[in-house]
């Protein structure tokens, strides 16, 4: 078991909380784009009002941790690991509902480099618990746009959390997916379960687009989000996200394993 304390020092530690690798740069460029539409931000959320730079950056500092002065504008972007800590307890509570009523769960990440293992920690318990751990439209081709025109990808379930792949002879083979923020794959895996007739899911668990693109269409979603994910949060704030967990999602991929355990504990999901 992982004791609260323990978590929270591993949290700072690693570097997934408290000072991050994202820079406060980085963190206030998103936040403008953000306010401006651009969909490299907006993740598939079309937000219900208008956000300004400034409202954005209160949310963020209130959501997240960051500073909320304007005028800083340079160096470590930070998040609060008791956020972080109020977040993973939010979303072991949800799992535990989830598990209690078998609810049909999607699980999916932009990040499988990162986060794969986190994610596959949780559909293994959620399946083991009787949830059904929903693959729909398992190889279809995801086509993305790029600045060089549309390429071409497949959606794939790695130990049941979908994940995007380059496809045949585009990328590096072996590689456990690519990184992308893009609601598209969340709309294509619906878009199959809805054509087969269902289940569609009670709930989605992710990241990036994976959360703000199911949210956007009604559905429940929950999921991680970096200093720099702003519509994730703004996605929260207007009901479309239930759960967001503030972290650092690029950090070593075996540094996330004391948060699945401590989220599973909590959740009596532990094997």
């Amino acid at each position: 078991m992982v004791s609260v304390g323990a978590l929270r020092a591993h949290l700072v530690g690693v570097g997934i909380a408290g000072p991050v690798a994202t820079t406060r740069e980085r963190s206030l460029r998103s936040y403008r784009l953000f306010a401006a539409g651009d969909p490299r931000q907006t993740l598939g959320l079309d937000p219900g009002r208008t956000w300004t730079p400034s409202d954005v950056l209160g949310l963020m500092a209130d959501q997240c941790g960051v500073s909320p002065d304007p005028r800083h504008i340079s160096g470590q972007d930070v998040i609060d690991p008791d956020l972080t800590l109020a977040g993973l307890d939010a979303f072991a509570a949800r799992l535990r509902q989830a598990a209690r009523h078998r609810e049909p769960v999607l699980l999916g990440t932009g990040h499988p480099q990162r986060l794969l293992g986190f994610y596959a920690g949780l559909a293994a318990a959620l399946s083991a618990a009787g949830c059904p751990v929903l693959t729909p439209s398992h190889g279809r081709r995801v086509d993305m746009p790029t600045q060089f025109g549309l390429r071409p990808h497949n959606l794939r379930y790695v130990g049941g959390v979908a994940v995007l792949r380059d496809a045949p002879g585009e990328g590096a083979r072996g590689a456990p997916g690519v990184h992308t923020h893009s609601p598209l794959p969340v709309r294509v895996a619906l878009a199959g379960a809805a054509t087969r007739g269902g289940p569609l899911p009670s709930l989605v668990v992710g990241d990036h687009g994976w959360v703000c693109g199911a949210g956007q269409l009604g559905i429940e979603a929950m999921g991680l989000a970096d200093s720099d994910d702003p519509a994730v949060f703004v996605a929260q704030a207007e009901g479309r996200v239930s759960v967001v967990v503030p972290l650092d999602d690029a950090v070593r991929s075996d540094y996330y394993r004391p948060l699945t355990r401590y989220v599973l504990n909590r959740a009596c999901l532990s094997q």
